[in-house]
């Protein structure tokens, strides 16, 4: 069998050998260049698994093979070698296709697990994705199409995403897909709400501690990244991290290693970051309530979620799935829609997207007779009940929505008064019961005055 095939590019010859002796090692075939020219000759003479490039050379950039590659060999994966801390020109290798980078000095470990990961890309590009997993995205819409496809495309990059879109498109739902249709796939998925976590905690969940090194650190603990190690990192509602979380996530982000709070030493780790939110994260940089620096780290593909209202020929066909899993939960036939429930859904904003789509179902489910769910049953928001422009950004949403604020206020109200009063108002049960978490509970009793 043939070993695979490397292609190193970089001008120092110590670099060369060090990466052909450890790659040899590991079973592979390398080729070394020197130079852009000499590159360009590999390249068109072999194909390679992988392919290394330094930034500067003397004849040219590195910039200039990640551009050639991804043209002209897109099943190459390319990584790039750079100098420590040289982010910046990491990032634009990343936009410019390169699948991950390396910094000098360099480091055998990270390295190794580096090449494992693109070498399970290398094949992965030749294997069609599973059609099951792409079949978790419903829709045929060619908002949903367009998304499936980029989708697949991205999970071919280790760079890092940004996933923007409303509250309840599925933000979550994109970032699994990502991971799972990647080389990563075998590697842990690990979701976190940033907006869950208490500040005076953050560092010890992100980062780990060492025994003693507060009061309650009893053992060593790793932290999310750690766990995420050979994987990726979901970081969901990121413009909820404090300013010193903010620095910290860019230092790991660059120097690819974390430090347990009382270590002494940094551990590396080798994690793939994803990130999302509702809000826009751009206002918040230019109100300075976000670190434009770490905005341009976590932001070098940006990949948006359309709302439910830009994909309204997929509603049918949700609804559907939806019933179907409310039925097998309560071992019964699936309810059915009548024309008119289908049309009011088809004409509803709904400003929850997916997530609204499904609490709207399961209430009417169990407010319909004889399983027919009737207009009645929805309980649609009445000024919401009406065709949104397609296109509309979620600021004009709020803008047109007008007075609509207490009448949804008045919606969850009484969806939290119920769920208090069957769980004999204990917090906790009832944040289960409405599906969201405790501290999310906590805010909205304060926001509605509820004691």
């Amino acid at each position: 069998m043939n070993k695979p095939a490397v292609l190193v590019i970089d001008d120092e010859r110590d670099i060369r050998e060090l990466l052909t002796i450890t790659l040899g090692r590991m079973g592979l075939r390398v080729d070394a260049a020197s130079d852009v020219a000499e590159a360009k000759r590999c390249l068109g003479e072999s194909r390679y698994a992988l392919c290394f490039t330094d930034m500067r050379l003397p004849d040219g950039s590195g910039q200039e093979i990640i551009e050639l590659i991804a043209l002209s060999y897109p099943e190459t994966p390319v990584a790039m070698i750079t100098a420590y801390g040289s982010v910046d020109a990491a990032v634009n290798a990343l936009k410019a296709g390169a699948f991950d980078f390396v910094s000098k000095p360099v480091d055998i470990n990270m390295l190794r697990r580096l090449v494992q990961t693109a070498l399970r890309l290398s094949e992965s590009k030749r294997v069609e994705a599973p059609s099951a997993v792409a079949a978790r995205m419903l829709g045929d819409s060619p908002a949903i199409q367009e998304l499936r496809s980029t989708i697949g495309k991205l999970a071919r990059s280790q760079a890092p995403v940004y996933i923007s879109g409303e509250s309840g498109v599925g933000k979550e739902l994109v970032a699994r897909l990502i991971h799972e249709q990647g080389p990563r796939a075998n590697g842990p998925f690990v979701p976190v709400n940033c907006g869950a976590i208490p500040s005076e905690l953050m560092e010890s969940e992100f980062f780990g501690h060492k025994k003693g090194s507060f009061t309650g650190a009893q053992a060593d603990k790793d932290g999310l990244f750690q766990a995420a190690n050979g994987g990726t990192l979901f970081l969901d509602e990121v413009a909820e991290l404090p300013v010193h979380m903010q620095v910290k996530l860019l230092r790991v982000i660059q120097e690819k290693a974390v430090r347990p709070i009382g270590g002494r030493a940094e551990v590396p780790v080798d994690v793939r970051i994803l990130s999302a939110t509702h809000k826009n994260l751009g206002k918040l940089v230019e109100a300075n309530q976000f670190r434009q620096d770490l905005y341009y780290r976590i932001n070098v593909i940006e990949l948006r979620v359309p709302p439910l209202r830009e994909r309204r020929d997929d509603i049918p066909k949700l609804a559907g799935r939806v019933l179907e899993r409310l039925a097998a939960d309560n071992g019964q036939p699936p309810a059915r829609l009548t024309p008119d429930a289908l049309a009011a859904l088809l004409v509803y904003a709904f400003p929850g997207n997916v997530r609204e789509l499904e609490n709207v179902l399961e209430r009417a489910v169990a407010l319909c007779e004889n399983n027919t769910i009737k207009p009645e049953d929805l309980r649609l928001a009445p000024a919401l009940a009406k065709t949104a422009p397609v296109g509309e950004n979620e600021d004009d949403a709020e803008s047109d929505a007008g007075g609509l604020d207490s009448y949804i206020s008045n919606i969850e109200r009484e969806a939290i008064m119920k769920a208090l009063q069957e769980t004999r108002y204990n917090k906790t049960a009832a944040a289960k019961k409405l599906g969201i978490t405790f501290r999310a509970l906590r805010y909205k009793l304060k926001k509605l005055g509820i004691d």
